[in-house]
């Protein structure tokens, strides 16, 4: 290739940190340059999950600032961007911060989320938005708002996201995207517009959010903002989407019958469909990719942490060694496929999917005395990956989930790949090289700019995964998958069953305090 090298970069706004990649395009394809920051989660109270806005804002400039500096000669031709969904808070006319950024780990609302289960309007508000009824839910957080901070709730003219206020900060426009909107639970999926019953139940006026823009909308960035990052005023900002989706279409995801599933602290499986889709038990995610494209799915709290957790309570003489995600794992394999019938509900943090329930606890259940810690902590591993396994089933229910493309940090570990595998039991690959959801931001950009005419050329276009092609799939035993179909074939009925169980357990104990 001649000439000067063209980029698309991918700003990926998470919870902890921002990550930024500079994608070639037009035959410079790779990824050129990246950078990352990280900022606090705060918890100024018990169950309360928030951030500083401003300081989100500065490490967004820092990071992408820095990308830039990184390319040399070559030439930006747009950014696109991803944030983490369900995001709150409260702005001025002028747009200035009166709250905190409440996020998607903020438990607040954990009452008003008990209460809608308890008036049967659970289901109903699902199928309604595409968002479960759960204190990770704007609507819910919102409830909360209303009810606990009326004072406040009059003083805010704009109820924004983080997506929002991100663009707000790049181009000066107070704008959200289908897809951010539609993890709010205020969205209709029929009409792709606020729903007004939800927005009653809120306790706001329609007027206080945002209007909500395609996916594929490109806006301008602002001199101001500009200046800042190292980038012209006027290039082209295309809005994107929420992480969750964007993470299918980075690792090639979008394909019938392929979810992707990503591990790290916490946990999801997703999978593509052409039009909003739930299944019959109300256990599903629906949310927006495009107008066209649609991601189904349930997440989980309780993914790597788990582990972690069980290392410094079975094992805290092997954290202390300083390798401890090794040593701990090491000592998990000693324990056989199955734990020898210990099982673990693995809930050490409130919980999402499936049953969606954020006051469920964990529960250790089988335990007798030739258990060791090894059991302990393998059965830990076992319970997340048995979790995801109850979401694969539900998507089973509304589209056959034939192979399964993974991501994420624990699966660097042999003994995690292959409890996934033989749990699931069917085709895993482990998608080391993806690029995540910066490089399906960059795609739905490089789609948005008019340069691809579908999402799988848009993939291609910014050097992403061949989509008829992926990793080779984690080889098992015939021995470990019939140990895990045994208890996959119970595990579902056993959550629900432990669900009233815990629910007495949880009054029983609050009337003892």
């Amino acid at each position: 290739m001649t000439g000067q090298a063209e980029v698309i970069i991918g700003l990926d706004v998470g919870t902890t940190a921002v990550k930024v990649a500079a994608f070639g395009v037009n035959g410079a394809q790779g990824v050129l340059a990246t950078a990352l920051h990280e900022f606090r989660l705060e918890q100024p109270q018990p169950g309360w999950q928030v951030q500083d806005p401003p300081s989100v804002l500065d490490g967004i400039d820092s990071a992408v600032a820095e990308c830039v500096s990184r390319l040399g000669d070559a030439r930006v031709v747009a950014l696109s961007l991803s944030t983490a969904m369900h995001a709150l808070m409260g702005l001025d006319s002028r747009c200035r911060p009166l709250t905190p950024l409440v996020t998607w780990a903020d438990s607040r609302a954990r009452p008003e989320a008990r209460q809608l289960r308890q008036q049967g309007l659970a289901r109903e508000l699902l199928q309604r938005s595409g968002t479960p009824v759960h204190p990770m839910s704007p609507l819910l957080k919102l409830i909360w708002f209303s009810r606990h901070e009326p004072e406040l709730t009059g003083r805010v003219r704009w109820w924004a996201g983080l997506k929002d206020y991100v663009l707000h900060h790049l181009t000066g426009e107070l704008v959200t995207e289908l897809s951010s909107a539609s993890a709010t639970g205020l969205l209709s999926v029929k009409t792709r517009d606020w729903d007004a019953g939800s927005v009653e139940l809120a306790g706001i006026k329609r007027d206080k959010l945002p209007p909500v823009l395609p996916t594929t909308a490109v806006l301008k960035l602002t001199a101001q903002a500009g200046r800042k990052l190292g980038l012209p005023r006027g290039l082209p900002v295309a809005v994107g989407a929420a992480d969750g989706p964007l993470g299918n279409l980075g690792t090639g995801a979008i394909t019938p019958g392929v979810a992707g599933l990503s591990l790290g602290t916490s946990g999801a499986v997703r999978m593509t469909v052409s039009e909003p889709s739930f299944d019959a038990d109300g256990r599903l995610f629906c949310y927006a990719l495009t107008d066209e494209v649609w991601v189904i799915g349930g997440a989980i709290s309780n993914g790597g942490i788990t582990l972690r957790w069980a290392g410094e309570t079975f094992a805290p003489d092997l954290v202390a060694h300083g390798h401890a995600d090794a040593d701990v794992l090491e000592l998990a394999a000693q324990a056989p496929a199955g734990s020898d019938g210990l099982l673990m509900l693995p809930y050490v943090l409130s919980e999402r999917a499936p049953l969606w329930n954020p006051d469920i606890a964990g529960a250790y259940l089988g335990i007798r005395a030739h258990h060791t810690r090894s059991h302990f902590v393998r059965a830990a591993i076992e319970g997340v990956c048995l979790q995801l396994s109850t979401i694969v089933d539900a998507l089973d229910t509304v589209a056959p989930v034939q192979s399964i493309r993974a991501t994420g940090g624990p699966f660097r570990s042999n003994l995690w790949r292959e409890v996934m595998a033989a749990t699931l039991a069917r085709p895993i690959s482990i998608e080391t090289d993806a690029g995540g959801t910066a490089l399906g931001a960059a795609a739905l950009g490089w789609y948005a700019l008019g340069r691809a005419s579908s999402l799988t050329d848009a993939l291609a276009g910014v050097g992403g995964p061949r989509l008829d092609t992926s990793a080779e799939p984690v080889a098992v035993t015939p021995l470990a998958v019939s140990a895990y179909a045994q208890l996959r074939a119970s595990v579902r009925a056993l959550i629900d069953d432990y669900d009233e169980v815990a629910t007495m357990f949880a009054s029983s104990f609050s009337s003892t305090r």
